[in-house]
C-alpha cells in the first residue's frame, strides 16, 4: 500500500509568528473542526503546542466517533513542526507543518503523509472518499488559522 501525501499552500497576510501560533492552537484546532466534534481528551487539552506535546483527539468522523493520539515530534519556531500520530485508525499519519514570511505575508504549507490498514480496501476507500475528505478537513483548517490570523 502506497501513503498518500496531501499538499496545501495556504497565503495569510499576517506575520510568522501568529500563524505559527495559530497553527498549533488546540483550540483553534478544534474550533475547525467544530463539525466533527473533535475535542482534546487528554494529553495537552488547551493553548500552544511544544515539542513532546501528546494530544489525544475524539471525533466523529463518517458516523462514527473514533479517537486518535499524536505527538509533536520536531519543533523549530517559528519556521516549522511536525506532528505524528501514535495511536490510531491510520497506519500511520505524519503532518509536517512549514512556514515562511515574505514582506509580510506568511506562506503556510502543510504536508500530510498517511496510509491506510486492510489492504486493496483500505486503499479503495482511500481512493473514494478518505483523500477527499481529508483535503477538505485540512482546507478548513487552513482557512480557519487564516481568518483568526487576519482577524485577531
Amino acid at each position: 500500500m502506497k501513503p498518500t501525501e496531501i499538499i496545501l499552500l495556504t497565503k495569510i497576510q499576517a506575520p510568522i509568528q501568529v500563524v505559527f501560533d495559530c497553527a498549533r492552537s488546540i483550540d483553534i484546532h478544534q474550533l475547525s473542526t467544530k463539525h466533527t466534534n473533535e475535542k482534546a481528551i487528554a494529553g495537552k487539552t488547551a493553548g500552544l503546542c511544544e515539542l513532546g506535546d501528546e494530544v489525544t483527539w475524539r471525533a466523529r468522523h463518517f458516523g462514527i466517533y473514533q479517537t486518535l493520539s499524536s505527538k509533536i515530534t520536531k519543533f523549530k519556531a517559528p519556521y516549522y513542526f511536525q506532528d505524528c500520530m501514535t495511536k490510531g485508525a491510520f497506519s500511520f499519519i505524519i503532518h509536517d507543518h512549514f512556514f515562511e514570511e515574505i514582506n509580510g505575508l506568511t506562506i503556510m504549507k502543510d504536508v500530510f503523509s498517511y496510509g491506510v490498514p486492510y489492504g486493496w480496501l483500505g486503499d479503495l476507500f482511500n481512493w473514494i472518499f478518505l483523500r477527499k475528505y481529508m483535503t477538505k478537513l485540512l482546507t478548513t483548517r487552513n482557512q480557519t488559522i487564516k481568518d483568526i490570523a487576519t482577524n485577531p
